[in-house]
């Protein structure tokens, strides 16, 4: 249950609650984005410019959600996206969330920085699991952590594109961003490189993601990482039509749409603005997901509508876990899919199948 006896109504009055119990740093680590955070706003408001147009008169008494991803069953379209270091939200951190995914009988995504390990994290695993990836410097590092990934029943493989270096989120620097001493990268432990650095001006994150990850990347790594696993690959960072049909040409099972939160270049687009042109060059050769500033369940049923499979929730999950540990996200899960049935309702779509394009408008 929620801290308080009073359930909150909505998302928005979670992250005040949240706000309220986390440290200044662990908030604005969660919260902030680059620089001037336009994209951080423009994400949110994005999705207020587009109208939804209901359908009336259709028959919505009896109403499913339930999809596949990736070919995996999941009861909505409503997925978790990575978010790192989750242990700052809750001592049960990344095992919290998954549980909670279970228990929602959706898809949790765990990042490489995250304070549980992939096999921590698969020991109480219930549903479908997808890895988040850096590709390192060192190839090996991620081949190992692909390889452990595969072992331990994960689905699949997100890699992250869009992290050659880190944006600078001005919070962090702020406030000198650090990991408290029981808290580390545990998927890092076996090489030695689980430790933020120490004693460094502004963020150790941005420093420390500069000395581990490759700058080099480039799309014929893409074969490479195909070659390590037999898991199907997403392709994680992607804002332009042309991105997604290098990806997959290079391999890709799937796209996510996603200005990585708002959190590296600041003024991208939003998400929601750039997919249905993406959708509309892949042409259903693959399943598209986004992320970024889905807040409510219309913000599910517009994303839906312009041709995604399904989207991926971050920051609220964390604002859940900082709140209430694992129920906190199963509230969370649960406010958005009762929205998003409720929305599904209100505007004449009884099934995913009838959330078409014709039912959104941009003004």
């Amino acid at each position: 249950m929620m801290s308080e006896t009073i359930p909150v109504l909505n998302l928005g009055e979670l992250e005040e609650r949240a706000c309220a119990v986390l440290p200044r740093m662990a908030y604005d680590y969660y919260a902030g984005g680059a620089h001037d955070e336009v994209t951080l706003r423009e994400n949110r408001t994005a999705y207020e410019r587009i109208a939804v147009l209901p359908r009336m008169l259709v028959d919505v008494s009896a109403r499913a959600m339930d999809t596949t991803v990736l070919g995996q069953p999941v009861s909505m379209p409503i997925l978790i996206a990575p978010t790192a270091f989750q242990g700052l939200a809750h001592r049960d951190g990344e095992a919290a969330t998954t549980k909670a995914a279970g228990t929602a009988r959706t898809l949790m995504t765990l990042a490489t920085l995250s304070t549980t390990s992939i096999e921590e994290t698969m020991a109480v695993a219930t549903g479908p699991v997808w890895f988040q990836l850096y590709v390192f410097k060192d190839r090996a590092i991620s081949a190992a952590l692909v390889r452990r990934a595969e072992a331990a029943g994960c689905k699949a493989i997100v890699l992250t594109v869009d992290v050659p270096l880190l944006g600078t989120r001005e919070r962090d620097v702020r406030n000198k961003f650090s990991l408290p001493e029981h808290l580390s990268a545990k998927n890092l432990w076996p090489m030695g490189l689980h430790e933020l650095p120490e004693g460094v001006a502004g963020s150790g994150l941005a420093p420390y993601i500069a000395s581990l990850l490759d700058a080099t990347l480039s799309w014929k790594d893409l074969g490479w990482l195909a070659g390590v696993t037999r898991l199907p690959i997403l392709v994680k960072g992607i804002l332009r039509a042309d991105d997604a049909l290098r990806a997959i040409e290079h391999g890709a099972c799937g796209i996510i749409v996603s200005n990585h939160g708002a959190r590296q270049l600041d003024t991208t687009p939003a998400t929601i603005s750039v997919l249905p042109e993406i959708v509309d060059a892949v042409a259903g050769r693959v399943e598209i997901y986004v992320d970024g500033g889905i807040r409510r369940g219309t913000d599910v049923l517009k994303a839906i509508a312009y041709g995604a499979r399904a989207v991926l929730v971050g920051r609220p999950i964390l604002w859940g876990l900082a709140v209430g540990g694992e129920a906190g996200v199963t509230s969370v899960l649960e406010i958005l899919r009762k929205e998003f049935d409720l929305a599904m309702a209100l505007s004449g779509c009884p099934s995913l199948r009838s959330v078409t394009r014709d039912l959104v408008h941009r003004f």
